[in-house]
């Protein structure tokens, strides 16, 4: 799910001794249920990993109690995007830059006969009007046609995690950091090959198909933190074209584990959020910091007494 999970672009006070702290630690020790959040100790700080849904519902709230006690911890927050520095005009002109042909070229033209002929007809099973993405290069059709179907859902970045945090985050004077820009996001996508391109609008013709079923098994799943189907549903069909999978996730953790792992030489908490498939699998920031020697817990939601 590219629009949904692996991106966003569609979206001090003093502290006491670090060894008093460690009770919250705890949480990640008793009973309840696991959350897609994870907690790194650093020398005299604690830098905690939340798995975003960039983009969810009304009656997906409240989110997990134990996401709002990391929040409440962290005097900055982290995310994938500077969320309260972001221009709309500045993406909406990246986009069609970059993402609209600005030639005689079409989306037909950049598919190809008998993959376009497939497009068409998966996109009309599933009731999207594909001519309205003629000018498109296949990964804004891609984005556009995830977008449009979770829209039709109920799902909306305005209920997503990284607004709902980063409007707390701007009510209570936190700081706010990006651990990349808007034009970085988009080249992304907009530098994949062609081919790449191409296989990525088939692979969300085909995920949207049930949609609707998949998204619910998918919230359920990051809200008791079941890593396993989480990686099944995000990581397995992307590792199955090299160039996606390096490109959207694996190359992105591996620069922003760096930045990350300096955190933990700072004295303030942080938040990082970031998308839920980034934490996941042996390719995730969690194992990847684990791998370095950072002690990294994944947290639990406590027990309702």
């Amino acid at each position: 799910m590219i629009a949904s999970l692996s991106g966003s672009i569609m979206t001090s006070a003093s502290r006491l001794p670090f060894l008093l702290l460690l009770p919250i630690i705890a949480f990640a020790n008793e009973a309840g249920h696991p959350v897609t959040l994870w907690v790194a100790e650093g020398t005299n700080n604690r830098v905690y990993l939340l798995g975003s849904v960039h983009l969810l519902r009304k009656q997906d709230h409240p989110l997990p109690a134990i996401i709002d006690s990391a929040y409440d911890d962290a005097e900055v927050l982290v995310m994938e995007l500077d969320m309260d520095d972001i221009d709309g005009f500045e993406m909406q002109s990246l986009i069609t830059q970059l993402g609209v042909t600005n030639d005689d070229s079409t989306l037909h033209d950049l598919m190809g006969d008998t993959l376009y002929a497939r497009a068409a007809a998966k996109a009309a099973a599933i009731d999207i009007p594909f001519a309205m993405l003629a000018k498109s290069e296949p990964w804004l059709a891609a984005i556009t046609i995830e977008q449009l179907m979770l829209a039709r859902l109920g799902f909306d970045s305005a209920y997503g995690i990284e607004k709902y945090l980063s409007a707390k985050a701007v009510a209570d004077g936190k700081e706010i950091h990006g651990l990349e820009t808007v034009a970085q996001q988009i080249g992304f996508l907009d530098n994949l090959s062609l081919r790449a391109q191409r296989a990525l609008l088939m692979q969300t013709l085909d995920e949207t198909a049930d949609i609707e079923e998949a998204m619910d098994d998918l919230i359920r799943a990051w809200r008791v933190g079941d890593l396993r189907y989480l990686e099944d549903f995000l990581l397995q069909d992307m590792a199955k074209d090299l160039e996606i999978y390096e490109t959207l996730l694996v190359n992105r953790n591996r620069r922003w584990v760096d930045d990350i792992d300096a955190l933990l030489d700072e004295n303030d908490d942080y938040l990082v959020i970031v998308g839920a498939a980034h934490l996941l699998g042996d390719d995730g920031v969690p194992m990847l910091l684990a791998r370095r020697g950072v002690k990294i817990t994944q947290m639990h939601q406590p027990a309702q007494n």
